[in-house]
């Protein structure tokens, strides 16, 4: 079984970087095969709400804006799951997070049962440093992100 860890944060050494290698520790012992993927190192830029509002993610279900974007939602195609750990920030997901299941979520949910996340494996992970104050917000938004995607929480 092929695992992508998606994380969303700059710090490599803070709570999110940690969250994130437990879930690839745990799951490489159980026998997954994993890769680990900062999305704070890529090129992947916000949805521009592209022509009328769709661009080509609604027919096509592919973004035109092109970054890394690309790259990232043919190897999410490969995995068997993914696994998306970003730090609350403000209540919810990161920005690079945010970015990501935005432009995700356009090209795939209205695919619906033809798209490869549809009862697709999602798990997410919120890591909220400090108070803790966010973390329910954010695992809402991520959770509707999962309702979207029609995948498997």
């Amino acid at each position: 079984m092929k695992i992508f860890i998606l994380y969303s944060s700059p710090n490599i050494d803070g709570l999110t970087a940690a969250c994130a290698n437990a879930a690839m520790e745990g799951l490489q012992a159980g026998g997954a095969e994993t890769e680990l993927i900062n999305l704070n190192k890529l090129k992947v830029g916000m949805c521009q709400a592209c022509d009328d509002g769709w661009g080509t993610c609604r027919n096509e279900h592919e973004c035109q804006v092109l970054d890394d974007f690309q790259t990232l939602h043919k190897q999410a195609y490969q995995a068997d799951a993914l696994v998306l750990v970003t730090p609350v920030y403000w209540h919810e997901m990161s920005e690079s997070a945010k970015d990501f299941t935005d432009r995700l979520r356009r090209c795939e949910a209205l695919r619906h049962e033809q798209s490869r996340f549809y009862q697709h494996a999602i798990l997410c992970i919120a890591a909220a440093g400090g108070s803790g104050n966010g973390l329910i917000s954010c695992l809402v938004s991520m959770e509707r992100w999962v309702d979207h995607m029609r995948a498997k929480k």
